[in-house]
């Protein structure tokens, strides 16, 4: 095994078998299966080799997964792997090299490397192939705030903010004047890491106001090519004072609420009546039937 494993570290732009390379995108905390495969021809599982290592050699440990003459060599794995890797037992002898990696981290992010020898009279490499594992989590649906209160004139500075979280990796975020699709400057972005591994996203954009505001957050996730936005409309009246729709739904309830109570207290009022005008009743007639029985 040692000698097979330092043949396996020789560079191989030495063997003439082209390198295939493919890239994998994740998620985190999903198993991840990294693709090594050769079609075309049937193999003996007890004359292959199949190893799988990270492709840039820089840690001290550099073996994912060692498969020798049909049996797993866990001698020389790295300890960040020990029972996270295995191999599809049932597609080996078809071809299929494809390593599962399970729970995948942040730390897992990186290129690995398949080489499949095939021992007959000596051993020779018969495929190999470069993985790079890319982690992603989609962001949540941004949540975009707007003034309190917006002035009666325009040219005062305002502010908005915008919020989304859950994601990996670091995002991008873009503010849009959507009145002319100008690129806006944000005040402030703050970028939050988790214990989980993902990202939370944090920024405000300070702009002078105009009559009539339409503002959209961009929150973009490069690796899934994910774009996620929201918007802020602030429109003014004819009368020159600025609303808000959700300001205004504020006040109809506030509104409907009075004339409720207004309503209550009248009925309550009806009802005292009511009882009062029983109770007399039935006191007079108790009074005169009483006066009855005398005779």
């Amino acid at each position: 095994f040692p000698h097979s494993f330092l043949f396996f570290s020789l560079p191989f732009d030495l063997v003439v078998i082209a390198l295939e390379e493919k890239i994998i995108i994740s998620k985190l905390g999903d198993n991840a299966t990294l693709s090594c495969m050769y079609q075309g021809r049937e193999f003996q599982l007890k004359s292959l080799r199949v190893y799988w290592q990270i492709a840039d050699d820089q840690d001290d440990c550099s073996v994912v997964h060692t498969l020798i003459s049909g049996q797993d060599n866990k001698s020389e794995q790295c300890v960040h792997f020990k029972n996270r890797t295995q191999l599809f037992w049932d597609r080996l002898e078809s071809g299929d090299f494809s390593l599962l990696l399970l729970n995948v981290s942040q730390s897992d992010e990186r290129a690995y490397k398949c080489v499949v020898q095939e021992k007959t009279e000596y051993s020779k490499v018969v495929h190999q192939a470069k993985v790079v594992l890319s982690l992603a989590a989609s962001y949540s649906q941004p949540i975009i705030s707007g003034p309190i209160r917006n002035s009666d004139s325009a040219g005062e500075e305002v502010t908005f903010s915008c919020k989304s979280g859950n994601g990996y990796p670091e995002p991008n975020v873009y503010w849009i004047n959507k009145t002319d699709n100008s690129r806006l400057r944000p005040s402030e972005l703050k970028i939050t890491p988790h214990a989980d591994g993902t990202y939370s996203v944090f920024s405000t954009l300070k702009v002078k106001a105009t009559a009539n505001m339409q503002i959209e957050c961009f929150v973009e996730n490069k690796i899934l090519q994910e774009n996620l936005s929201a918007n802020y409309t602030l429109q003014k009246q004819s009368n020159g004072s600025s609303t808000e729709s959700h300001k205004n739904l504020e006040k109809k309830g506030q509104g409907a609420q009075a004339a409720g109570i207004v309503s209550i207290v009248i009925l309550m009022g009806l009802l005292t009546v009511l009882i009062c005008w029983l109770w007399r009743r039935r006191s007079s007639k108790l009074a005169s039937y009483t006066g009855k029985e005398a005779l």
